[in-house]
């Protein structure tokens, strides 16, 4: 399988609907599924700073978008990991017939590589009953650096893990 990493494109939106639909039965993610509202926003969110998206064969098959930290996350990643220069690695799916084959990693990377090209540490946060989205960061080096519940998260759910990787 050949995969292509690229920047998100208006057009791609409809094709990362129907991706993101598909793998949620599955994976939990996102968490709230229907969303109450529409999953374009979902995708594209305020303080969005980039966004790649994978192809096979043409055909999109995953996503994740890096953006900027707002006023509740922003201020919590700030003490816990001493520093302001952060962005959030967010948005990181892939589909069903593309798990395990890599192509998360490699979205991944694109992300981590942007963020890093910008002189900024990644950070993101994950429910940590994604189990196995919490393995991937953590074989990628992401340490956990505290927890925040925020209002959306409903209350039998754990509160969210915040994460980092370093250098």
């Amino acid at each position: 399988m050949t995969v292509r990493v690229r920047r998100r494109e208006a057009d791609d939106l409809p094709a990362l609907v129907e991706v993101l639909g598909e793998q949620q039965p599955s994976s939990s993610y996102p968490l709230r599924w229907p969303l109450p509202f529409p999953v374009e926003q979902f995708l594209v969110r305020p303080g969005e700073r980039a966004a790649w998206v994978a192809e096979t064969d043409g055909r999109v098959v995953g996503h994740v978008a890096v953006g900027d930290l707002d006023d509740g996350l922003g201020p919590v990643f700030a003490e816990a990991v001493g520093g302001t220069d952060l962005a959030l690695l967010a948005v990181l799916f892939v589909g069903l017939d593309t798990v395990g084959q890599g192509v998360g990693a490699l979205l991944h990377d694109a992300a981590v590589s942007w963020i890093r090209g910008e002189g900024k540490m990644p950070v993101l946060d994950v429910v940590p009953t994604h189990a196995r989205a919490v393995e991937f960061y953590r074989r990628r080096g992401w340490r956990e650096v505290g927890r925040l519940r925020p209002g959306w998260l409903p209350a039998d759910r754990p509160a969210l893990t915040l994460m980092a990787l370093d250098d």
